[in-house]
């Protein structure tokens, strides 16, 4: 069986584990040897033959069409984002590759990013790459100009970069999310090698990483809430938005805002220190370029 297939063998098994006879209607006082609903009343429920459940939910070799998957999406009660999973995992796969590749990032979204100066922003590929961002941004998170081109990846600064756990206080929701949000990118690019790489990394540094990506949990980006403790600006309270780029599916905008007073108060309190840093460096580089060259005699 292809990875492709055992994943969602394992999604479809979890899933199924997870529903109550009762909540899908099912009366049934009998002893039941399996958590929550047998294969037989999936099939039943979803409006097709047992043979082909089965033979879905075992990676054997079914086409399934978007109605049938639609189906069990209802009776398994998948979140849209598990729904997109389960449409990914269940189509062919092409056979072509997804090329590895800096990102395009339109003018027009880098001033709209710069432009919002009250308000942290930055821009994400697909495979968690950071694209583009404003220095609010940096300055809450991390300077990723400043990285290595092949080291700008949020995924990977969040699980292996020393004071990353301490910069965020639900550190663990925040990044089992993140996961969940990479495994659904992967299900849509199964042959992708840049993820595959990703995941081979992450899974070997991290031990927590490698038992989130083990267990199906696929995330949407959306919105929601992150609270933070940075060194500078002490705790702070974000909401954020996320939105994808029209005309490129790939690239996902975030937006961050201040939840309350005090949290904007620290982000004006970020955006101040960010531009003395940025003020200093300026001038040590000028000086640098301004010291004579030592001449020596001859």
């Amino acid at each position: 069986m292809s990875r492709k297939k055992q994943t969602l063998s394992e999604f479809l098994t979890a899933r199924r584990a997870a529903i109550r006879p009762e909540d899908a209607g099912i009366n049934d006082a009998g002893p039941r040897h399996v958590p929550g609903l047998r294969r037989e009343e999936v099939a039943v429920l979803s409006g097709v033959s047992v043979d082909w459940y089965v033979r879905l939910e075992q990676g054997r070799q079914v086409t399934p069409s978007e109605s049938v998957l639609a189906a069990v999406a209802r009776t398994l009660r998948l979140d849209a984002a598990e729904r997109e999973y389960l449409f990914n995992l269940a189509r062919p796969t092409s056979g072509t590759t997804t090329a590895d590749g800096n990102a395009v990032v339109r003018p027009g979204i880098r001033r709209m990013i710069d432009g919002l100066q009250n308000q942290p922003a930055f821009l994400l590929g697909p495979r968690m790459e950071v694209c583009a961002g404003n220095e609010l941004a940096w300055a809450l998170l991390a300077d990723f100009p400043a990285r290595e081109p092949d080291d700008r990846n949020l995924l990977r600064w969040i699980f292996t970069e020393p004071g990353v756990r301490d910069l965020y206080l639900d550190w663990a929701n925040v990044a089992s999310e993140l996961v969940g949000v990479l495994q659904l990118e992967a299900s849509a690019r199964p042959r992708d090698p840049a993820i595959a790489a990703l995941v081979g990394e992450l899974a070997t540094a991290s031990p927590e990483f490698a038992a989130w990506w083990a267990r199906p949990n696929p995330q949407g980006r959306t919105s929601g809430t992150k609270r933070f403790a940075h060194p500078v600006a002490g705790r702070l309270t974000i909401d954020w938005e996320a939105f994808t780029v029209p005309d490129d599916s790939t690239q996902t905008l975030f937006v961050y805002s201040a939840a309350d007073d005090s949290s904007a108060e620290a982000l004006r309190l970020l955006a101040t220190w960010r531009a003395t840093e940025r003020a200093e460096t300026a001038d040590s580089a000028d000086m640098t370029h301004q010291q004579p060259a030592d001449r020596t005699t001859p």
